[in-house]
Order: C-alpha cells, then structure tokens, then sequence
C-alpha cells in the first residue's frame, strides 16, 4: 500500500525530543500505528512496539517495571495503552528517575483510540509528564502530493485503507465493516452500559442531518431515550474521534447568537458510509452533499490551522452566519463561508456576520482553484489554498 505521509510526524518527533512521554490519539485505523513506526524505524538508539491487544506482547509486561527499565536507551511505543491502565504508575516511576538523572527527552510514545479515558488515566498518573497529539484521517494536504483528488478524498474520507482501495466499492465496504467493529467491539469495550444499537441509530441520524446545529430534545424523541443518554452518547462518539462538535462562538455582542453546537461526524467518509453512497455521482445528487462538503472543508481547515487557532461558528437568530470563525486569543481573526458552487457569492448574511465580530480577513471556500475576489470585501479560492495558508501561519508560530 502507498505509504502518505503525514504532516503530523514533524510535531511528534518534536514532542518526543521535549516531552518524557507523548499520547498520540486518534481513532481506530486512522494510521496511529503507520506513523508510530515511521519514528520508531530511524530513532537514536532503537525502538520497539508493543501492542497491548496481543497476548504475546503482554506477557513480555508481566514484570513490566522491569522490562520497560531493560529497554531504558530505546523508543517504546505502546499502543491500545488503555488496555493495560496499570502501566501509568511504573511509567511515572521509571519518568521521575529519569528526570533526576537529567535525561528529560521522549522514551515513551503511547497510542490509543479514547481520548477522554486515556487522558483521564494519564492525568491521574503522569500529570505535567506528558504531551497530547491528535491524529486525524488524512488531509488534501498530506494525499495531494501523491495525486489523490479532493473529489476522491471526500467521496472516500481519510482513513487510509478506505482512501486506498482499489475501487469505490471495496471503500463503501470497508467503511460499512469500521463502522460495524466500532458498534460490536469499542462501544461495549469503552461504554458498557450503553446500547450499542442505539448509539448506531443515533449515528445514523447524524449523517442525515450533518452539520446541524444540535437539538438534544429532538433526538431523545426520535430515539426514545432521555436527553442525558443522548448525550452520553454523543460523549461517547466525540470521545472516540468519530464525532466534532464545532462549539458556537460566545462572544458578547448584545445579540441573540444560536448557543448550541454543530455536530458533523468528522469524516466524510463515514458520512456516506452509513448513507450507503458508493459513487461521486450518487453523491452529487443526495440531500447531504452541501453538507457533507462543508464539514468536510471544515476538519481539512482546522487541520491546517494546528493548534495556533481556536475553530467555532456563529450565528445569531436574525440570520447573521459564518460556517468557521478562527480566533487567537479570543479574537476572532479569519471568517470562512463554505460553498459548493462553481460560481461562488458570500451570503448576505456572512457579510453581516463579519461586521459583527469585526474580522477584516474572509474566505468563501468553493471547488476550484482559481483565487478572485467576490462582494463584500471577501476573497474566494479552494480548500488547498486556504489550507495552504493556514498551515504556513502555524509552522511560523510553532
């Protein structure tokens, strides 16, 4: 399989040579692993990978304070951590005698699929030791270079095995299979008390209504449950990577502004999975196409735009909107309207929008190339520019 590679591994490298250990999350099949070995292969001194999910792997953990001090001079990557929660208590032990020897830099990288548990179970044991880096599905920036179209990547979405199937068809396929594991094998494993029919139904649900600001009421109608399960449910989903919720921008404006969040599941693909749509064209012609598209240009973008920026959206209730606000140090900088449309025009709107908040830099992301100026100050151009962008102003601030 074509090895992409990805914009992330600069960070990690970086993190691991400042950090005593780093947790690299992400969700399932999203190339955690690909990457980790990418360091691992060429590092000072040597690594090795041990995956807690294989029982070979954890009988060489049986005295596992001993083994890890054996391999002290390598990287060791320890991936599905949160299987083995013990393993944060001798890491703590083997960092802090480190740290009292001098040596300060990165020997452990840990991989795992639950943000919210893994962190939880980090913090309690390795506060102020560890660093957080999230992997997500692959960018345009990271395929473009080896010819993968947009149109590709956001029929298919990131996940590599998906991206790269030989055909539309085992993509849809492999998709329906992800989303099957999750439901049979890490919903019972990271939330055992929740339905796991459920929590499919419900994200079944959010596929037809992606992007949509979110109504808790309405689905714990639609489903039949009460709006405290509903919204462990959708915990449970943001936690495990699958699930964005692009919170509203709370400024004070003295203007109604809608408080609620956006819920877009965070990858196309997965999108069009659970819509069972196979092909572009199939695509083009459902309802969910806009919105697919705008959630699509919206991880591509906060992707880009690293950790420098802070992404929410705004609207206010007499009809004021802007689909991405990007702020630095709670003032919003650049504004970003999404338009699938060959022949793009910012809303009415977005324009008010902007005036409101004071944001002089405005984008109307649309599927093309060409970079031109449109009504009300705004300037449109695609999502690889405007990623482009993005990513150059964070390289500069790291």
């Amino acid at each position: 399989m074509m090895f992409l590679h990805r914009q992330l591994e600069s960070a990690l490298r970086r993190r691991l040579r400042e950090a005593p250990a780093v947790v690299l999350l992400g969700p399932r099949q999203v190339g955690k692993t690909t990457l980790a070995r990418s360091v691992a292969g060429d590092w000072p001194g040597g690594a090795i990978y041990l995956d807690l999910e294989r029982p070979a792997d954890r009988r060489r953990l049986d005295d596992a304070d001993a083994y890890l001090r054996s391999q002290s001079a390598r990287l060791i990557v320890l991936d599905e951590i949160h299987r083995y929660p013990a393993l944060f208590e001798i890491l703590r032990g083997i960092i802090d005698e480190r740290r009292s020897s001098g040596a300060r830099y990165g020997r452990f990288l840990l991989l795992g699929s639950a943000g919210i548990e893994l962190m939880r179970q980090a913090s309690e044991s390795l506060a102020g030791r560890v660093a957080y880096l999230d992997l997500a599905p692959l960018s345009l920036a990271e395929v473009a270079p080896q010819g993968t179209t947009a149109e590709k990547l956001w029929l298919r979405g990131g996940f590599p095995e998906s991206l790269l199937a030989k055909t539309n068809r085992l993509s849809l396929a492999w998709r329906r299979d992800f989303i099957r594991s999750y439901l049979e094998r890490d919903v019972p494993m990271f939330a055992p008390r929740l339905p796991a029919q459920t929590v499919g139904r419900l994200w079944l649900m959010l596929a037809h209504q992606q992007g949509a600001v979110l109504n808790l009421s309405r689905l714990a109608a639609s489903l039949g449950v009460s709006v405290p399960a509903v919204t462990r449910y959708l915990d449970l989903l943001v936690d495990l990577r699958l699930l964005r919720r692009l919170t509203s921008w709370s400024g004070n404006l003295g203007k109604r502004l809608v408080k609620a969040p956006k819920i877009f599941i965070a990858d196309s693909g997965l999108v069009h999975g659970l819509l069972e749509i196979e092909t572009l064209d199939d695509l083009l012609g459902h309802p969910v196409a806009g919105a697919s598209y705008e959630g699509w240009v919206i991880e591509n973008l906060i992707a880009a735009a690293g950790s420098r920026f802070q992404a929410s959206f705004f609207r206010s209730h007499g009809g004021a909107e802007i689909d991405l606000v990007l702020e630095r140090g709670g003032v919003p900088q650049i504004a970003v309207e999404v338009k699938r449309s060959s022949a793009p025009s910012p809303s009415t709107g977005f324009a008010q929008a902007c005036e409101d908040l004071s944001i002089s830099r405005r984008y109307l992301v649309y599927p093309g190339a060409e970079v031109f100026p449109v009504r009300h100050n705004t300037q449109a151009l695609g999502l690889a520019q405007l990623a482009e962008k993005l990513a150059k102003e964070a390289k500069r601030s790291d």
